[in-house]
């Protein structure tokens, strides 16, 4: 079930109603009632797909008991091992066999050997790497010492499915969310106002600047780039930038402002990447959950920054997997590396990004982040790596100024709606999103709301919902 389509318009209201009418009850019943409704809202795609929520749910569940219950570090070893085997066995199954066994067969195909290998073509499900991470946090957290066992079934597997986060994040650790199921909501019309403001900015990126950014980048990538301008392959760079980010960040953002409507509080998950003055600032921006998972559970245990180069490969090694956790891709592996490469001038210069909001004179430092976070970009949208390096290489080559191709661009409505992106977001930056704490006059904040609802609605195709694209990963 999509945040932008008309079945989820209808599920949402219907299970907010029905969720505050258990208020009175005790939790565990509303625990229940949350947890149906997530399975609802996942077996929404394929009802097939909540089997395997269901095993990896109980898997976790049943060794963090093990484990807590273990005596000694061989136990403790042996069930933590099996959790990292079942999670990432399935994660590898689903999501990259196929990818190894036609990597496998060309690796052969060097050595002038032809082999048949068999591919299964199986359905990625939907939102796997995502809870796969959630419940592997958990049982590496017991493991350490940072949490304790749940006892409760109904909480934890709540916890796992929780539909607002269920599918794409933020990827939540078991010591900040499954608190959240064990005590009393209560209803708090301050939050639930608020979340319905993120859930509104949320939708304006996704449907106003993701969706018609999408059509734009979809073109221009479609060219053949020996026969297009650079200018013109550079704002297919461009426009996929944002398409991504109103995608993604507007699907973290009706998330945790639907979360807020049900009393629970997820974790942020952007914070104005495209603001960043320096690579290192744009990933503690740019989706955080999973940058923060990847430092804690790979980064760090590798041995983290002990020397400069053991940094240094750490770094290249901890943004080569994270690369290949968004798809199974070679380009998705050459836009981790490329990040990676970009963060070791910090490695060797001990720089250390400024931790105060950015201000007009940080625009030079911004603009070049982004660029170099732009460049990138073309490696994670592009079909292949030879598709990629074709795509750059022409862009150079063909870098003349046409101030008529300019003007074509920065005319175009899509621009338009970046800015007023942008600007508001630049101007709320010291809050979660640009809606919050909006001081305004109550007529100029309500004109605001009507003017986001209405642009909504007016780019909204409910007979042709448009995915969020991390759902593929």
């Amino acid at each position: 079930m999509l945040f932008n389509s008309f079945a989820f318009l209808l599920f949402l209201p219907v299970v907010y109603v029905a969720y505050w009418g258990l208020a009175r009850v005790p939790v565990r019943a509303q625990n229940a009632f949350v947890l149906l409704a997530s399975y609802l809202f996942y077996g929404w795609w394929d009802w097939r797909f909540l089997g395997l929520l269901f095993v990896s749910s109980f898997a976790d569940f049943s060794i963090g008991l093990a484990m807590g219950r273990s005596i000694g570090a061989f136990q403790r070893n042996a069930f933590l091992f099996l959790s990292i085997a079942i999670n990432l066995g399935l994660l590898g199954f689903f999501k990259y066999f196929d990818f190894f066994i036609d990597g496998f067969g060309d690796l052969l195909s060097l050595f002038g050997l032809q082999a048949n290998l068999p591919t299964l073509r199986v359905i990625l499900p939907v939102g796997i790497s995502f809870y796969t991470f959630q419940t592997l946090s958990y049982t590496i957290d017991i493991y350490r010492g940072q949490v304790k066992p749940a006892r409760d079934p109904i909480a934890f597997f709540a916890f796992v499915s929780f539909f607002p986060q269920l599918v794409a994040g933020p990827i939540e650790r078991a010591r900040d969310l499954l608190p959240q199921f064990h005590v009393q909501r209560v209803f708090d019309t301050v939050a639930a106002r608020d979340g319905l403001r993120q859930i509104l900015w949320g939708l304006f990126k996704k449907v106003a600047i993701a969706d018609t950014c999408a059509p734009v980048a979809n073109t221009i990538f479609g060219l053949d780039p020996s026969q297009a301008s650079g200018i013109t392959l550079f704002f297919g760079a461009f426009f996929f930038a944002f398409q991504i980010y109103g995608d993604f960040s507007g699907y973290s953002d009706i998330a945790i402002g639907t979360a807020r409507l049900f009393g629970f509080e997820l974790s942020r998950n952007f914070a104005y990447p495209y603001f960043a003055r320096s690579i290192s600032e744009f990933w503690r921006r740019w989706h955080i959950s999973l940058s923060t998972w990847f430092r804690d559970y790979v980064y760090i245990p590798l041995g983290g920054w002990r020397d400069r180069m053991g940094r240094t490969r750490n770094i290249l090694i901890t943004f080569a997997v994270s690369g290949l956790w968004h798809g199974a891709n070679w380009t998705f592996l050459g836009w981790g590396l490329l990040h990676g490469l970009y963060h070791l001038p910090a490695v060797y210069t001990d720089s250390r990004a400024s931790k105060q909001t950015a201000t007009l004179r940080d625009l030079p430092a911004i603009a070049r982040t982004f660029l170099l976070v732009t460049l990138t970009w073309i490696f994670f949208r592009a079909s292949t790596l030879h598709d990629a390096v074709e795509y750059v290489w022409y862009m150079m080559a063909n870098a003349t100024m046409h101030p008529g191709a300019l003007l074509l661009y920065f005319w175009r409505g899509e621009m338009l709606l970046i800015t007023v992106m942008l600007w508001a977001e630049w101007r709320n930056r010291e809050h979660a999103h640009a809606l919050e704490h909006l001081s305004l006059q109550p007529l100029a904040r309500w004109s605001i709301y009507f003017v986001l609802v209405m642009t909504i609605l007016l780019n909204l195709d409910l007979r042709n919902v448009h995915e969020f694209i991390y759902f593929r990963f």
